[in-house]
């Protein structure tokens, strides 16, 4: 029997999930389970907490079949643990470094108390961390263990279940469970701390208690479900009624009730506007019902408000919370002043062209910051143009790009007039980073966020735990956040990434990347005609190499000497370089080019066309090791200075020891490698095989279609096509014989 039980019940929680996990999993004290319970998710918490479950023997999976809620799943872990103790975590928030440890040496120091309550912090998107207000209740003034009757005031705690460690025992014998509906910890609460004979106190904070900015949180829900309140509050005096001996603590949570009453009256963001006044005359019905004798209201102008809800005075009460009004309207007329600025740096004619109509049949589109037609856009700007050809398709470029632009595409200039009338009008929107923080999102307006890769390295709000990386405003990126409808997904790792490191209330497409369709559906002559575009002779083998930007490093140097390792690998190899699109020319690979056996493929327009023409790739932290994993074909890892990379930019695994083929970490390794078989060996298949079934979850083909009939055409997602398993899938064929020679990939 464990120690300790820690319960993690699960529910859409899949950006949150791993770090709770993680965080339990990286304790230093080693006697505990994890209960964890899948609340029926459906968005693969499941899967993430079997495959934790997999490699640690300590946690156990319970699936439910149907979703029950957070109070409900909690018991369902709570009948499989066997702890001694319980404790109970919920699956966005983490523990602290040590927190079970100094759980576990607590309680042995002060006996075994029925109840330990310890301490905890607010973390917040920004980094910021706040204390709890009321930590000077756990100072361990006085005896070690105590009743409530000794200190009572641990009844203004925060009412949550997860900051105690309960006897389990205990729970068993109170018959504690938790009760359906919102603010199930409220009747759990009371009860147990009114019921200890023997509690203790941790000065310490265990728990790490996340402060999402959106979503996973009822007290930012405008919902009727708050009425759920007056439920669990008659639990909490049907448990007073059958147990009389605790009669003495009716006039505290009498004044716990009115307190909760009013804090939801009075918080913003809770209560639908048509159902506060229904809210209070229920609250003062209660308020009557179960006032206790002689009971003393509290002081100040709290007092007030019990006296009015007292008498179910509503318009009085409103007047009352004049206050909070005001500061709302404030709050709106700061919000309106800095519009209003904002508008103005736009100029009048944007502004006029916000008045106008929106146009239902126009969609703008822009890839890497207006540099390009490329990307995720330009697959769902060709897959509109097959499917709805009434829907106008617009380019914004750069004008320093407009050269780049292919014949036929209609585009407008940045900046320019018919720019700002596009933008203003346009009824959807596609991009694969953000457009610029003037663009206005109107009622109306769809923003499509496509992404252009699948994160090794850190992004969003995680780069800020790596300062080093970026110079980025936060507020303002989620700002832009906040104008997206769609984010789109190649895989489940990057749907969970995303909703966590820009959080907001788009909906996650898990579509697959539209660029990547090609990579399924090419065929034997489109690999030959992308071959013979960058002039590959037959008997040749293509190497792509293509590393990543480096936020360490000015222009792109090659970390490699390519002239050398051109030569050591002979004749019959060729290696197409493409540099990171933040750098520009290279006058070295300008050089390098003229020999032949060096490539730049720096500005050539489509990388999935290099990816069909490449017998291999060679990468280093870039996501094209994702998009390339599609092919099925060699992926080799050279990673020479994996030490620096990985600490200032920061990574979400290690690329040396999950990497899709091959590593090399020096260029003698690589030379060696791609001189022998390694590369390309029964040992590198299955590294990669391992690869594509953890990170090609939807490129199936279909990613394009699936967005352009949901996004576009209005079609329910569960009309599209669905994804084709991934053993089931055929990539495009590698070059074969007559493309290059009867054993396309060997290296002599």
């Amino acid at each position: 029997m464990p120690k300790l039980s820690l319960v993690v019940p699960a529910y859409k929680v899949r950006g949150y999930l791993p770090e709770c996990l993680d965080s339990i999993l990286a304790q230093d004290y080693p006697d505990f389970e994890v209960v964890a319970v899948d609340d029926c998710s459906p968005d693969g918490s499941g899967a993430i907490l079997d495959e934790y479950a997999r490699r640690d023997p300590r946690i156990h999976v319970i699936h439910l079949t149907e979703n029950v809620g957070l109070g409900r799943a909690r018991n369902a872990g709570l009948e499989k643990a066997r702890g001694e103790y319980v404790l109970f975590l919920d699956s966005d928030d983490t523990l602290s470094d040590g927190a079970l440890k100094a759980i576990a040496d607590r309680l042995e120091a002060t006996g075994d108390p029925d109840i330990l309550v310890y301490d905890y912090a607010r973390t917040y998107w920004d980094g910021s961390v706040r204390p709890n207000l009321r930590a000077d209740l756990l100072k361990t003034d006085g005896p070690d263990v105590f009743s409530l009757a000794e200190r009572p005031q641990l009844l203004d705690l925060l009412q949550i279940v997860w900051n105690k460690a309960y006897r389990r025992d205990f729970v068993e014998r109170t018959g504690l469970t938790f009760p359906p509906g919102y603010y199930e910890d409220a009747p759990w609460t009371f009860g147990s701390m009114i019921s200890a004979e023997r509690i203790a106190v941790l000065d310490r904070v265990c728990v790490l208690y996340r402060q999402r900015r959106e979503g996973g949180n009822i007290l930012k829900t405008v919902s009727r479900k708050h009425f759920d309140v007056f439920d669990q509050y008659s639990r909490v005096f049907d448990f007073l009624e059958g147990h009389r001996e605790l009669d003495r603590w009716r006039g505290p949570l009498f004044r716990k009730m009115v307190d909760h009453y009013l804090t939801i009256l009075e918080r913003p963001g809770r209560l639908p506007r048509d159902a506060r006044a229904e809210f209070f005359h229920r609250a003062a019905a209660d308020y009557r019902a179960r006032l206790p004798e002689g009971f003393e209201p509290p002081e100040g102008r709290r007092r007030h408000k019990y006296a009015l809800l007292q008498r179910d005075a509503y318009p009085a009460m409103m007047s009352a919370l004049a206050a909070v009004r005001t500061r709302r309207r404030v709050t709106g007329r700061t919000r309106r002043v800095l519009n209003r600025s904002k508008r103005g740096a736009m100029g009048v004619f944007y502004r006029s062209q916000l008045k106008l109509p929106l146009d239902e049949n126009l969609a703008v589109f822009s890839a890497y910051w207006s540099r390009s037609v490329s990307c995720n856009p330009a697959a769902i700007d060709a897959e509109l143009g097959r499917l709805a050809p009434h829907v106008r398709r617009v380019w914004a470029v750069r004008p320093d790009a407009v050269k780049h632009v292919p014949a036929g595409v209609d585009y407008v200039r940045v900046g320019s007039r018919e720019y700002w009338a596009a933008v203003a009008r346009a009824k959807y929107f596609v991009n694969n980073v953000n457009f610029g923080d003037t663009v206005v999102k109107r009622p109306g307006q769809i923003h499509v966020q496509t992404h252009h890769g699948t994160p090794l390295k850190t992004m969003g709000l995680d780069q800020q735990k790596h300062p080093a990386s970026t110079n980025m405003d936060f507020r303002k990126l989620l700002q832009r956040v906040d104008r997206w409808d769609y984010s789109l997904s190649s895989n489940r790792f990057s749907t969970g990434v995303w909703e966590r490191v820009y959080p907001s209330n788009y909906t996650s497409l898990e579509t697959g990347y539209p660029r990547n369709d090609i990579l399924v559906t090419a065929t034997a002559e489109d690999v030959r005609a992308a071959r013979a575009d960058l002039g590959l002779r037959e008997g040749t083998t293509a190497l792509l190499y293509m590393p990543t930007h480096r936020e360490y490093q000015r222009g792109f140097v090659p970390r490699l000497d390519l002239e050398r390792l051109a030569e050591q690998l002979g004749p019959d190899v060729t290696l197409l370089v493409r540099g990171h699109y933040f750098y520009g020319a290279s006058s070295r690979l300008a050089d390098l080019q003229s020999a032949g056996r060096v490539v730049d493929v720096s500005s050539h327009p489509s990388v999935e066309r290099l990816y069909l023409a490449s017998d291999g790739l060679i990468t280093d932290y870039s996501s094209a090791m994702f998009d390339y994993a599609n092919l099925d074909r060699p992926i080799v890892i050279f990673a020479d200075d994996w030490d620096t990379y990985s600490v200032v930019r920061g990574t979400y695994f290690d690329v040396l020891r999950e990497a899709p083929g091959a590593v090399a970490t020096t260029q003698e390794e690589l030379t060696e490698l791609l001189r022998s078989a390694r590369w390309r060996d029964e040992r590198a298949a299955e590294a990669r095989a391992r690869f594509r079934r953890r990170f090609c979850d939807f490129d199936d083909g279909h990613a394009a279609e699936r967005v352009v009939r949901h996004v576009f055409l209005g079609e329910p997602l569960e009309e599209l096509p669905p994804i084709v398993p991934l053993d089931e899938r055929v990539p495009a064929p590698p070059p074969g014989p007559g493309i290059a020679t009867s054993d396309p990939i060997s290296v002599l």
